[in-house]
């Protein structure tokens, strides 16, 4: 699924209603979602952000302000992958929507997925 260390030009399908990419930027890896993060993609969206995690020790913001829904599975993987960058001494951070955030604050995550309103946002976090 994933070959080498360089960005993907275009978002890739990982689902039928998921598709993903990464690109180095300022030092961190941003990853980009559209579409749905649910029951149905978050395997392969857990197994994908897992595959380059792998291949590469820097900071990771998830970028997920064009996602259109994010249900428990969702929120599950995300919670893994922080944890997973948590115990890996990396640091993470969640760029969301507003659907995105809402449902994150439903469940009071915002502080453990260190949730953002924009990119610019998370760069001045990472570089504080």
């Amino acid at each position: 699924m994933f070959r080498g260390t360089k960005p993907i030009a275009e978002l890739q399908r990982l689902t039928v209603s998921l598709r993903g990419g990464f690109e180095q930027r300022q030092g961190c890896l941003v990853f980009h979602f559209t579409g749905q993060l649910d029951a149905y993609s978050e395997k392969q969206f857990k197994a994908y952000v897992e595959d380059v995690l792998k291949a590469n020790r820097s900071s990771v913001v998830l970028e997920l302000s064009n996602i259109d829904f994010l249900d428990s599975s969702g929120l599950g993987a995300l919670v893994q992958i922080a944890k997973h960058c948590n115990d890996s001494k990396r640091s993470f951070i969640l760029v969301g929507n507003a659907r995105v955030t809402q449902t994150i604050k439903l469940v009071r995550l915002e502080d453990f997925l260190h949730l953002v309103p924009d990119l610019k946002t998370a760069f001045t976090q990472l570089a504080a």
